[in-house]
This record gives structure tokens, C-alpha cells and sequence, in this order.
């Protein structure tokens, strides 16, 4: 994901956790490996910045579609666990994004 204008990604910024740069890493390579393919049918889902493991389902989630770091009204890029498993569906039901990245968060 992008934090600003300049093209820094949220894994480049200071306080990104260093225990997951190398999974973030290779996720950015995979996406950039998927945007040079058009030969088959791709969704790539950032994951949210916080996960709840331990949140209720609420069924209130929003697909974002876009490269850019968002947040909700309150500052947060999170997700229970339940939710996101719901908004997982929901992509794959709408069939509508593809060739894209998205973010699934509440």
C-alpha cells in the first residue's frame, strides 16, 4: 500500500514493524509480478493493517479499491478475522475487481 504522494510504501515507512517486512516484501513482489500478467483472471487483497483474531463477525466491512493506505473515519485500517472471511466472499461474489488491488477493512 501507498502512504503518500512520493510512491513510499507502508512496509518503507519508519514505523513499520521489521518483523514483517520480509512478508510484506514478497507480497510486493508478487503483486508486482501479477500486474505484468493479463492472461488470467487476478484479484490481489492487502491485508488490513490490524487483524482481530478475536473479533465478533459484524458483517460491516468495506472493499477498497485502491493502492493507497486508507483509513476509516476513526483512523483505523482494521478487521476482525470473521469479517474479513466475509469480505473475502463478497469479492469473490461480485467478480467485479479484477486486475486489481483491494483492501477488505471495516
Amino acid at each position: 500500500m501507498i502512504v503518500d504522494d512520493k510512491g513510499t510504501k507502508l512496509l518503507e515507512i519508519p514505523d513499520f514493524p521489521n518483523m514483517f517486512v520480509p512478508l510484506a516484501s514478497a507480497q510486493s513482489e508478487q503483486l508486482d509480478y501479477l500486474r505484468m500478467r493479463d492472461d488470467f483472471n487476478w484479484t490481489f487483497v492487502s491485508p488490513a493493517a490490524e487483524f482481530d483474531a478475536e473479533g465478533e463477525r459484524t458483517g460491516k466491512f468495506e472493499i477498497v479499491d485502491s493502492d493507497k493506505f486508507t483509513v476509516d473515519a476513526n483512523g483505523n485500517n482494521e478487521i476482525s478475522y470473521a469479517d474479513y472471511a466475509v469480505g473475502m466472499v463478497a469479492l469473490i461474489e461480485a467478480g467485479s475487481n479484477n486486475h486489481k488491488r483491494v483492501n477488505i477493512r471495516h
